[in-house]
């Protein structure tokens, strides 16, 4: 049974495409926020091909989720990679956004899969959207790590560049599909504070979003997720004030020029857990 399953064939003029994945490299939801908030505000509708999550997902670890009503089972949802077409008609070239979790078994067939569809739906060149724990304070502009097939694109658009060696997740493994596949594709890593892990972090999305569409010179309207980001930096703000101690750490924190050398994640355990406790029940 071939495991990619084809809804429609939508009529795509030059598509470039972001992605983005649930899962070990999208810290604080940046990757997989960023990519659904352009889904709704590109209103992308439904997808048009999807990848079969049968040979790929260890289902006791991405299970699946049940609507149930009336004591009826209503809608049983599987851990499915997405593939959504978007027209742009004040644009010469269109849009592919997927989305999904990241896989648990053959991310190499995993991989050929996605980059096949890519090439049937003739996109010519990809930005992938990913996300990582790092020593950077959340009053400071994000820091944003370029990837590349080719590093003249990181350069291109002035981005950090990482002499990263350890291990991967599916964003990195895409990207050398895309290269055996002949399609330029450009990672994008934000780097999100390690005081505020266990929290989404809409500051990191917007990131994200706006430097993959800025890149791609589309507009999109982000006043929601700017609106989103400017109550979590409230939120963060006013526990800012109530702790010395917070205070005093971001303050070191900002005196830290970001660098793909100094973003590392960093121990503060105790302080870590207060600041996720005050996020986790104000408002």
């Amino acid at each position: 049974m071939d495991a990619i399953h084809r809804f429609s064939r939508p009529a795509l003029r030059r598509p470039r495409a972001i992605i983005a994945f649930d899962g070990w490299g999208d810290a604080c939801e940046a990757a997989s926020g960023a990519a659904n908030y352009l889904t709704g505000a590109l209103d992308a509708g439904e997808p048009f091909a999807a990848i079969d999550p049968e040979e790929f997902f260890d289902f006791q670890a991405h299970r699946p989720t049940v609507s149930i009503g009336d004591g009826e089972t209503r809608r049983l949802t599987w851990p499915t990679t997405s593939f959504y077409g978007v027209s742009l008609p004040e644009d010469d070239r269109d849009l592919v956004i997927v989305t999904g979790d990241e896989p648990s078994y053959r991310w190499k067939t995993y991989s050929r899969h996605l980059t096949q569809v890519l090439c049937e739906s003739d996109v010519e060149e990809v930005i992938l959207l990913g996300a990582f724990i790092g020593t950077v304070a959340h009053t400071q502009q994000v820091p944003v790590i370029g990837v590349a097939t080719d590093p003249a694109m990181v350069v291109r658009n002035g981005l950090l560049t990482s002499s990263y060696e350890g291990p991967t997740g599916i964003v990195g493994v895409v990207v050398e599909a895309c290269r055996e596949a002949g399609i330029p594709a450009l990672a994008l890593w934000a780097a999100t504070p390690h005081y505020l892990a266990a929290n989404p972090n809409p500051k990191a999305m917007l990131a994200l979003a706006s430097r993959a569409t800025s890149i791609l010179d589309l507009a999109v309207d982000f006043a929601e997720l700017e609106t989103v980001t400017d109550e979590y930096l409230g939120r963060v703000n006013a526990a800012l004030e109530s702790s010395d101690e917070f205070s005093e750490y971001v303050a070191q924190l900002e005196q830290i020029e970001p660098t793909a050398d100094s973003i590392d994640p960093g121990a503060a355990e105790g302080l870590v857990t207060e600041i996720e406790d005050y996020l986790r029940y104000s408002g």
